[in-house]
């Protein structure tokens, strides 16, 4: 017979009709069918079995005909269930296993009873099952993958393990055991508690929710400044009544109506479309500089709400909130283009747009952002943002002196971090249901609670931040541990006395602003005769 080319690499052919593919793997994989002498003729090919039916053969490679899917093939037969009945298999050629050779099955597949009486026989032992009782008694816990190893005797062709290392392999199993069961009962302790915790959490918000839908929302004006509201308040807003909340504590200064959003809105949908169109003749320069501007801006826009809470996936291209996120920001730039649009706004009115409708979150946005600290920080005015850092570092000195001392050290001002949070109002940097308990407080407290919750946050970490230098500490309060907790946070928040000298936050704001005044004043130029 002819000699056999060598087996290229690759996939075998698979022929439904003939059996050569199981010879040409037994050829492949049997040792003794290589030739011993050197040289590098392939050995003869045997005489090929005799062919077998299509149907037979499709039977035993447990396809169903020709009309099968070729995914079904590879995946038909493998870790297949063994039936409690099993069938006669056919009787195939000598195969080939991982610890040697297969003899040809010549009978069927014995029972189990049958096996055990040739054991007896053989061996004229009875083989007595152990009492279910008896193995591993009192263990709830049911060992994984080759734990019960251990516990089990050794086969017969190796030594057979010693007194002492069976007692050593029963003591390791017994202490992995009640490991497992010590930190099973731990983690169970702390879901119950978690779930606790939750409930708990459910049933204040829900009562919490009754008392202002029916109480506090119909008589606002006259409930809003009393101490009990203010308690509540604290305590975090229920989510159903949170943006109603927001809009009558935010407020109307504007007199914005939703007939007014939609005029400038149809503007900026004019605008985006004149921008999309070719616009490269421009009569002059200034125009054209100015066109430029207004491009960039939108351009800023489209990039900055692709990054808004992008582990919601609901601001990016494509989501539900996309399209009116794009529409509040492009109204605003309409309405207010001596502000124009500036980072840090996509997050302040998504907040806004998931706890309002599409209209009362541009109110509110507007009215927001028109509030004395938002209105300096957004149009860069750097004299007034010097004097909310100034103030800040008041009562910075006040609480945290050791912090302080160390963060002067390094020369490590307020605005390397405040600007961050305060653009965003921390709905960047906190998680997002806490950054809504700090906008909570914040629409009751006003401008003096975001650098409140400053100090808070630095308070939180202070034992951290005395250890880092000005890198580290720069680092980690622009991006704050994800693991930040309510409860921790505005513990934190309650320790911090906005007092400084018998003067509050508002008091040392003016005084700071009126020695700036005066500084003018003395710096000022003498009026020329």
């Amino acid at each position: 017979p002819a000699a056999l080319p060598p087996a290229p690499l690759g996939f075998t052919d698979v022929n439904l009709n003939s059996r050569n593919t199981y010879e040409v793997s037994r050829r492949r994989s049997a040792p003794e069918h290589l030739p011993h002498g050197g040289g590098g003729t392939a050995p003869a090919a045997p005489a090929p079995p005799p062919q077998e039916p299509p149907e037979r053969a499709r039977h035993r490679l447990g396809i169903a005909g020709a009309g099968s899917s070729f995914a079904e093939f590879f995946t038909r037969n493998f870790f297949t269930k063994r039936t409690k009945e099993l069938k006669p298999a056919v009787q195939s050629a000598p195969g080939w296993k991982l610890f040697g050779k297969v003899p040809p099955r010549e009978n069927l597949p014995k029972d189990s009873k049958i096996i055990q009486q040739e054991y007896e026989a053989r061996t004229g032992r009875m083989y007595k099952p152990p009492a279910p009782s008896a193995r591993r008694k009192n263990i709830e816990f049911e060992p994984l993958s080759t734990t019960a190893l251990i516990l089990e005797d050794r086969p017969a062709n190796l030594p057979a393990k010693s007194v002492e290392e069976a007692l050593r392999h029963r003591q390791e199993y017994d202490e992995m055991v009640a490991e497992a069961k010590k930190r099973e009962i731990k983690e169970a302790h702390k879901r119950k508690k978690i779930m606790r915790e939750r409930f708990k959490q459910e049933e204040n918000i829900a009562s919490a929710m009754v008392i202002w839908v029916n109480e506090i929302l119909p008589n606002w004006e006259g409930m809003r400044a009393t101490r009990r509201v203010r308690e509540l308040w604290w305590q975090g807003l229920p989510p159903s009544v949170r943006g109603k909340v927001w809009s009558l504590a935010v407020g109307n200064e504007l007199n914005i109506t939703p007939e007014l959003y939609e005029i400038f809105l149809s503007r900026a949908k004019e605008r985006w479309k004149s921008f999309s169109e070719t616009s490269s003749e421009n009569d002059t320069e200034d125009a054209g500089a100015s066109v430029a501007d207004r491009e960039a801006s939108l351009e800023l826009i489209k990039l900055d709400i692709s990054r808004t809470f992008p582990s919601l996936y609901i601001f990016q291209k494509g989501g539900p909130y996309h399209d009116l996120l794009h529409s509040v920001l492009g109204a605003y730039t309409c309405y207010r283009p001596d502000v124009g649009y500036v980072q840090g706004m996509s997050f302040i009115a998504a907040v806004l747009i998931l706890n309002l409708e599409e209209a009362d979150a541009f109110i509110a946005f507007a009215n927001l952002l028109n509030k004395p600290c938002q209105l300096a920080f957004f149009r860069v005015d750097h004299s007034m943002m010097l004097k909310y850092f100034a103030a800040f570092e008041v009562f910075f000195e006040e609480n945290l002196p050791k912090l302080f001392l160390h963060f002067k050290s390094y020369s490590l001002t307020p605005d390397i971090y405040l600007i961050d949070w305060i653009f965003t109002l921390y709905s960047k940097s906190l998680p997002l249901d806490l950054a809504c308990r700090v906008w909570d407080v914040f629409c009751r407290d006003g401008e003096e609670f975001l650098f409140r919750t400053g100090l808070g946050i630095l308070r939180l970490y202070e034992d951290i931040l005395l250890q880092m230098d000005f890198i580290h500490i720069a680092q980690f309060l622009t991006k704050l541990p994800e693991d930040i907790t309510s409860e921790k946070l505005f513990s934190c928040i309650a320790a911090i006395q906005m007092q400084n000298s018998n003067k509050k936050w508002a008091q040392v704001f003016a005084s700071l602003m009126k020695d700036n005044k005066e500084g003018d004043k003395n710096h000022s130029p003498a009026p020329k005769n």
